[in-house]
């Protein structure tokens, strides 16, 4: 009995030492962060606006936009590239910010393979 009140009583000072505090998110990347800049090959399409890519690549297969973004999609038999395209902070016309590469069955591609192999000749 005395045992089962002594856990009892250490409970309340077990949980004041619990912290209360609530972790904080990461901060996200900005699109000079991102490892995608680093890569090499990939500077063809980073920072680049819709009219640059689409003298790079070709009319895009598909132009969709979700304000703030904006996704162009070229593709060839070899793979699918996606580049999404953000407005800079202070204003102005939308940029490459990302971009995902794919084959038609959905799986991963090297983005600079794709890049390269999409590349109007």
């Amino acid at each position: 009995m005395i045992r089962k009140l002594s856990i009892l009583l250490v409970l309340p000072a077990l949980a004041a030492c619990v912290s209360t505090a609530v972790p904080s998110a990461p901060a996200l990347p900005t699109p000079s962060d991102s490892p995608l800049n680093n890569v090499q090959g990939l500077e063809l399409v980073m920072g680049k606006t819709a009219r640059q890519l689409t003298r790079l690549f070709g009319n895009p297969q598909a132009d969709l936009s979700e304000p703030p973004a904006r996704k162009l999609q070229f593709s060839s038999g070899a793979c699918i590239l996606d580049a999404y395209l953000y407005p800079p902070a202070n204003g102005g016309e939308g940029r490459v910010t990302h971009i995902d590469a794919r084959r038609s069955d959905g799986a991963i591609v090297d983005r600079v393979s794709c890049v390269n192999a999409l590349r109007v000749r």
